[in-house]
């Protein structure tokens, strides 16, 4: 099967205006065979494997948005402020007293408390509310005919019907993401093979029904991910006038005694603690904005959704369910930075000397490394971060326009 001749034609869709399902068919039927014998040789049974893959259907749809990059620049406080929410604190409330009994003995087993596991079932489906409407398999076997991440996507989708034979799931009813995340935790064929558990002891596992299978699987999924019983994510702080922000970020932790030696308070003022647990600082939305230490279950956070913004909002959620305080620094107010804002800001951190790499649009490593040097040399506080004050002297025009 000749997966290329597909992914020229996939190309061919971002760029031309018309229907792209008619011309796939012939190459994905072909991929579907393939991908059918593939699963028969990796044990899925005959029968199932030919009805399965004969239902397949391309989704065009996968591709657009496997392709699409974003036009805005996400912020720390346009995500944040969206995913925090005072009904998403009270609803988890709701649930924790609906789910306690279960929740206590989660605890007891995995070591994960249960403010946790209500905080990323609130993050990830809005509590169950919604689990994604895309089809799963037709979604899987669309990216695994698909030359960029055809192996990844190969064998989750060969994973994910074996889930379906395991545990006669319907195939019609497993929907999910538009990359195959399913359910109330919305686990990855592969993360839900390995992970999932049965937690109502009905003999089988179902991520989608279940809310007593999805929190057991939530915390061992945690558990199995590392995390360490008895400590929490990391806590908002008060950092001192002077500090230097190059010290911040992953690269450079400390123990909490050191930092608390550096001036690093909690957010009310009183002293961080001393202990030899490994922590970094992050601050997420400038100088002007919270700052947060994370301790080793903030990585364990982002082992299950890469980001740091994901993380703070897990475990600040988390907080707020058992009656937490709200931040003590309020979300300062930002323009919407488009993409190409932050491409000229890279490319006249570029010319002014400042090595930032090419420009891509994304404020990575190097990028912060460059603003901050761009800061220093103008006096300006070098937190790593694109304020106006610092796209104004690099001579970024900001265009009005909508916050996203």
């Amino acid at each position: 099967m000749n997966r290329m001749l597909l992914a020229i034609k996939v190309v061919a869709m971002t760029t031309v205006a018309f229907s792209f399902s008619s011309l796939a068919t012939p190459e994905f039927d072909e991929c579907k065979l393939e991908l059918r014998d593939q699963a028969k040789q990796s044990g899925v049974s005959h029968e199932v494997a030919d009805k399965v893959f004969d239902k397949l259907v391309y989704q065009p749809r996968v591709i657009e948005l496997d392709r699409s990059q974003p036009e805005f620049v996400q912020t720390f406080p346009n995500y944040f402020s969206k995913r925090v929410t005072d009904w998403r604190v009270e609803k988890g409330r709701q649930m924790y007293a609906e789910h306690k009994s279960l929740l206590d003995a989660l605890n007891n087993k995995y070591g994960v408390p249960p403010h946790y596991l209500i905080a990323f079932w609130g993050l990830e489906t809005n509590f169950g509310s919604y689990k994604g409407k895309m089809p799963v398999l037709d979604s899987l076997a669309t990216l695994a005919c698909d030359p960029r991440r055809s192996k990844f996507f190969t064998q989750e989708l060969i994973t994910a019907v074996k889930l379906l034979e395991r545990e006669s799931l319907e195939q019609d009813k497993m929907v999910g993401s538009w990359a195959g995340a399913m359910g109330h935790t919305q686990f990855m064929p592969s993360a839900y093979a390995r992970y999932a558990i049965d937690g109502d002891n009905d003999g089988r596992v179902d991520l989608w029904e279940s809310e007593q299978d999805a929190l057991t699987s939530a915390a061992n999924f945690l558990a199995e991910l590392g995390w360490q019983p008895g400590f929490r994510w990391g806590r908002e702080i008060q950092l001192p006038e002077n500090f230097d922000y190059d010290l911040a970020g992953y690269s450079n932790r400390r123990t909490l005694s050191e930092w608390q030696e550096l001036g690093i308070k909690q957010a009310d003022g009183k002293p961080l603690g001393e202990g030899d647990v490994p922590a970094y600082i992050v601050v997420p939305a400038g100088y002007k904005g919270p700052a947060f230490i994370a301790y080793p279950n903030f990585r364990v956070i982002m082992r299950w959704n890469n980001s740091e913004f994901y993380a703070i909002a897990v475990g600040h959620l988390a907080d707020r369910i058992i009656q937490g305080e709200r931040l003590a620094t309020a979300l300062p107010e930002l323009p919407t930075y488009s993409r190409d804002d932050i491409i000229a800001l890279q490319t006249a951190l570029n010319n002014a000397g400042f090595d930032v790499g090419k420009p891509d649009g994304i404020i990575g490593p190097a990028t912060r490394k460059g603003i901050r040097a761009f800061q220093r040399q103008h006096k300006l506080i070098a937190d790593g971060f694109p304020g106006l004050e610092v796209m104004k002297k690099a001579g970024v025009s900001i265009a009005k326009k909508a916050k996203s």
